[in-house]
């Protein structure tokens, strides 16, 4: 950074009520409210990263807006006893990126209690490789665990598994023994996702297709569904005996059209999982367990870094469902 501007990409309203998204340099006088500054080295794109930069999702609601929901960098200034400048720390959720300035930027300021420091076993690089989407995923592995979940050879499903969230899940159920299987509709990632340790692939169309039926046969032991919509009821028909999903995502549409069925005759139970306002405590668990159990040779394989002035138009590509596994953003490239 040259003196103390930085870039960022910008977020503004135009008179047609369209979003437009533009590189520029800023000044730290035009930050926001917080106790910590931090020089952020990466950032990451993520399904609401595109809704924001694209104006697609309506997330934004003030502008001039600087979007990004993920950011992983190095104290430059605090006024928290809980954090001095060098510290290497995380920060996702906690509505960054959507109502405070979030990650596209090479400066940050933001509140303490937001962030993680960085966990050992984990570089920068490597933190937005996980990002959101696998903080969210090992979140929704601990869900499981706590509900039950062990290593057998019953299947576990993850659906829309060749998207971020979904590769990271494949990943850790795979590298913790489960038997996993992968719902995706695209059939080049098939090879992908044998490699990150999936056993069986099925086309996402086995779960989204309808029924007139309650209830199927029983199949899945467990399952991750980034999906919803009628994923999301497929995967409710056939669910096992005192089973569990947890619903992480909604690409597939926000509605649920199901009955009662498997939840009262099955034991089935919905695990929601919250990523954005996830206490710290555990929090900071999951970060622990990602830097302890994620295989590191699958975060080169899952991951891309891309410079923040493609931003833009991988945000119009993550929204098509172009963009295969996670992309970290470099904001100083």
């Amino acid at each position: 950074m040259a003196g103390d501007w930085f870039q960022a990409l910008v977020l503004e309203q135009q008179e047609d009520g369209a979003t437009k998204a533009t590189l520029k340099e800023l000044s730290p006088d035009t930050l926001p409210d917080g106790d910590v500054d931090i020089a952020v080295a990466y950032s990451s794109l993520n399904y609401k990263d595109g809704l924001a930069v694209t104006g697609e999702g309506r997330i934004i609601r003030s502008f001039p807006f600087v979007p990004g929901i993920d950011l992983a960098g190095t104290v430059l200034r605090s006024e928290s006893p809980d954090y001095r400048p060098g510290d290497r720390v995380i920060l996702t959720g906690w509505g960054i990126g959507e109502r405070h300035w979030g990650g596209f930027a090479q400066r940050a300021r933001v509140r303490s209690e937001w962030l993680v420091p960085l966990p050992a076993g984990l570089d920068l690089r490597g933190a937005m490789a996980l990002g959101t989407a696998g903080f969210t995923a090992m979140l929704a592995v601990m869900a499981l665990e706590q509900y039950g979940l062990a290593p057998d050879e019953r299947e576990v499903v993850v659906t829309g598994a060749a998207g971020g969230l979904g590769s990271i899940a494949v990943a850790l159920l795979a590298a913790g023994g489960h038997n996993v299987v992968a719902s995706s509709g695209r059939a080049e990632a098939h090879a992908y996702l044998s490699d990150l340790g999936a056993r069986q692939i099925i086309d996402r169309g086995v779960l989204s297709a309808p029924s007139k039926r309650p209830m199927e046969s029983e199949r899945w032991a467990g399952a991750v569904d980034t999906v919803g919509g009628e994923t999301l009821a497929g995967l409710l028909r056939s669910m096992s005996y005192q089973s569990a999903i947890a619903v992480c995502g909604l690409a597939g549409g926000h509605e649920l059209h199901t009955t009662v069925y498997p939840l009262i005759l099955r034991g089935v139970s919905l695990l929601g999982i919250d990523s954005v306002m996830c206490p710290q405590e555990r929090r900071r668990a999951a970060w622990a367990r990602l830097a302890q159990q994620m295989p590191g040779h699958l975060m080169d394989s899952i991951s891309q870094v891309v410079p923040l002035r493609e931003v833009p138009a991988l945000s119009r590509a993550i929204l098509a469902g172009q963009v295969r596994g996670r992309i970290v953003v470099d904001v100083n490239a």
